[in-house]
């Protein structure tokens, strides 16, 4: 992903984005550069703030995230989870499966979230309907059908959020190019006809669509 937006406005918004990040999201952030491949997919604090905040304004009672990765977004969206309430994550990489109930753990959240390895297209449709939040951000070229698994189970009022939804600013070009960058544009202009929701797509970070279910 290239610096999208530009660094010195990155930096600027993470300057006046309120407290920085506690111990164990800077930790995650250390571990995610250092250890695994492609690091910049990691949520990073910008859009960890934001999602922390929607959570609490939302105070879902059940979270639904597809792609853990490390687990910094996960963490960031549990912040506003209602008492009792659980976060799923979903992710097909068993290989940071450990590492990253570490870091639920530390985190204090072990109790309020599950990671569930498996191929999320088979899991979602035997999940339970009711959903508060959803955050969806794992394969480009699986989005729709995440999508259109999803909305289905969501309460009425619900939120969705689909990450990366500029991908780099790609999707704006005169001529698009390559698979991903048309499955995203496809995504976003059907998203925009869909009469099931309300929608707004934000220039934070690497694009973020925010969908709410009617």
């Amino acid at each position: 992903m290239l610096d999208f937006p530009p660094k010195n406005i990155q930096d600027y918004c993470e300057q006046h984005s309120g407290a920085f990040p506690d111990e164990i999201l800077k930790e995650i952030e250390r571990y995610t550069h250092l250890h695994v491949l492609m690091p910049q997919m990691l949520s990073g604090q910008v859009q960890g703030h934001f999602l922390a905040l929607l959570s609490k304004l939302l105070a879902p009672k059940k979270i639904l995230e597809v792609g853990t990765f490390t687990g910094y977004s996960a963490i960031c969206l549990a912040q506003g989870l209602q008492p009792g309430g659980r976060l799923l994550t979903l992710d097909i990489n068993e290989e940071l499966e450990d590492v990253v109930n570490g870091f639920f753990k530390k985190a204090g959240l072990a109790e309020k979230i599950e990671l569930r390895i498996g191929a999320a297209l088979d899991i979602i449709p035997g999940l339970s309907e009711g959903w508060d939040l959803a955050f969806i951000d794992a394969d480009k070229m699986n989005y729709d059908n995440y999508y259109e698994l999803i909305l289905p189970k969501m309460r009425s009022g619900g939120c969705i959020l689909i990450d990366n939804v500029l991908w780099s600013g790609k999707v704006a070009e005169p001529e698009l190019k390559g698979k991903k960058t048309i499955a995203i544009d496809a995504l976003n202009k059907k998203i925009m006809q869909d009469s099931r929701v309300d929608r707004v797509l934000l220039p934070l970070r690497d694009g973020m669509l925010m969908v709410r279910k009617k």
